[in-house]
């Protein structure tokens, strides 16, 4: 007679293997194993415009989705060239879309973390001899199984100083590029002209770089967007004619040296933040309630001193 089945108290009875999941054959199946299109609807989401950059991001992630149903027949040597190059000015969102690049990577199983570390050359290049390569090996160990984001990359190729040690950081970065690509991606950053200069100087860095993507700058209309979308995260509003104000306000300053897309609109939205504290904190005896304490006024757009600049140049 068999002995029956028990379980000791508190311990759960042996529950049968679970079956491994069945290996996806179409692309939905492939999509809804590893949930890329959340990652790429989120990336619409976070970012206002840059069309062709979420249009190239797309091509990457359907390259990489036959590329995972291919190696299931047997049709896939080894893991395609993902390294990358993002090049535009400031603020264009490139650093944003290399966070959504190494989670699709990482969902698709191109990586194994996901993770992104960003660095730029005083992370990677020594000052004296000896140093340059303990640094750039433990950047590079930190970024084993996701993505090193190298930020203004072309400083790391200085040839007009003949004692400078960027070289040894590239020679480093171009060996693990090429012998852990399956588990490592680089994405270079910087100015377009800069970054040209800088693949003409090092062929071999240019000869690994698989995917090219051009960040345009943001029309004034989408710089608006961006600054509505960033008071609203911190429960602020523009006020009457103030959206006009800052409307304006944004075709001048791109007009001016050192405009920075997104990053000098978060600037502008917080002095004029600044302003509106300084003029609620002005009537001290006022009662404030949450309308007053969110909404921007036109005066605290239009007390820029970039107003009073194109005043002043004005003929």
């Amino acid at each position: 007679m068999a002995a029956p089945l028990y379980s000791i108290p508190g311990t759960p009875a042996a529950a049968a293997p679970a079956e491994p999941p069945r290996a996806a054959r179409t692309v939905a199946e492939v999509l809804a194993q590893s949930q890329v299109e959340t990652v790429i609807d989120e990336l619409d989401h976070d970012l206002i415009g840059l069309v062709p950059v979420k249009s190239r991001i797309r091509d990457i992630a359907a390259l990489l989705v036959i590329d995972r149903l291919r190696a299931q027949h047997g049709l896939a040597a080894q893991a395609p060239s993902l390294h990358m190059c993002f090049t535009g000015n400031p603020g264009t969102g490139k650093t944003t879309v290399a966070l959504r690049m190494a989670q699709i990577l990482h969902r698709l199983g191109y990586v194994r973390k996901g993770h992104v570390v960003s660095v730029t050359r005083d992370d990677l290049v020594g000052q004296y001899i000896g140093h340059t390569a303990p640094k750039t090996k433990e950047v590079l160990k930190k970024a084993m199984g996701g993505v090193l984001f190298i930020d203004e990359a072309y400083y790391l190729y200085r040839p007009e100083n003949e004692r400078d040690y960027g070289q040894e950081a590239i020679e480093i970065l171009l060996q693990t590029m090429e012998n852990q690509r399956d588990d490592l991606v680089v994405i270079l950053a910087g100015y377009k002209d800069r970054m040209d200069t800088f693949f003409q100087s090092n062929p071999g860095m240019s000869s690994r770089i698989a995917h090219h993507l051009d960040f345009p700058d943001y029309a004034t209309p989408e710089l608006l967007q961006i600054a509505e979308r960033m008071l609203s995260g911190t429960q602020y509003r523009f006020g009457v004619d103030a959206r006009e104000a800052f409307d304006n306000y944004l075709r001048l300053r791109i007009a001016q040296p050192h405009f920075a897309n997104a990053r000098s609109v978060r600037n502008a939205l917080d002095r004029a933040r600044l302003r509106q504290a300084s003029r609620l904190y002005a009537d001290r005896e006022r009662v404030l309630g949450a309308d007053e304490l969110s909404t921007l006024a036109a005066a605290d757009i239009l007390a820029s001193r970039v107003f009073a600049n194109a005043e002043k140049d004005a003929p």
